[in-house]
């Protein structure tokens, strides 16, 4: 857990998830990291009564990189409102095929989650019932059969670069749900948080963290060379 911790002060702790690590508890049962940093502070800091976490915002179990918790009740209700109105820029790294694609382009869709499948369906237009859907994304590297993808949200919506980039016919490397023609050895997608800028919810000072990618990925490193 300590090798994880790439940001952390006593109101807000940043984590790097692994490939198929929970954010917070679901169906599964699985355990999730809530309660994996909040075992692992309650250790290390010997706190003799329960240890306050909260979750800010969420990424995909299949997905890595960086997830803010929040250490306080008032960093939580502060940094959520700040997900909330957009105050949080986060960037995305994604590794795709190579396709003839636009070197770059604001991609907007509408998306509509399917519940039954956990899946969200793409619509052109706006649609009953269907989000409005945001991303710019820059063609930052070309390898041999990959090209990497930086990625720029101005919405949040549910596996939304995941969805634009498939209905632009770019599926995300290992993203069967999303029509990649293969999974990947560690069950994972080439989907990374790789940045955070925002004002912290206290102090007000400039927070910028970035993430490295999954190591034990060869084209990931290749990515991060």
């Amino acid at each position: 857990m300590k090798e994880q911790i790439i940001y952390e002060d006593n109101h807000l702790l940043v984590i790097n998830k692994k490939v198929g690590q929970l954010v917070q508890g679901d169906k599964t049962g699985d355990e999730s990291l809530l309660e994996s940093i909040k075992n692992f502070i309650k250790i290390r800091d010997a706190k003799p009564g329960n240890v306050f976490l909260g979750l800010v915002h969420r990424i995909d179990r299949p997905t890595s990189g960086l997830v803010i918790y929040a250490k306080t009740s008032k960093a939580l209700s502060r940094l959520t409102q700040m997900v909330k109105n957009r105050e949080v820029k986060k960037t995305y790294w994604a590794v795709v095929g190579k396709e003839m694609i636009p070197q770059s382009q604001r991609l907007v869709h509408y998306l509509k989650k399917n519940e039954k499948n956990n899946k969200a369906i793409v619509f052109p237009k706006a649609t009953e019932g269907a989000k409005e859907a945001i991303l710019t994304y820059h063609v930052i590297k070309t390898l041999d059969n990959y090209l990497l993808l930086e990625i720029d949200l101005e919405t949040g919506r549910h596996h939304q670069i995941r969805a634009q980039l498939s209905k632009t016919g770019v599926p995300i490397k290992g993203d069967l749900k999303y029509g990649a023609p293969r999974s990947n050895p560690d069950g994972g997608i080439n989907l990374h948080a790789r940045k955070l800028e925002f004002i912290h919810p206290v102090t007000k000072e400039n927070i910028e963290i970035i993430a490295h990618v999954p190591q034990n990925d060869a084209i990931w490193r290749a990515c991060e060379e």
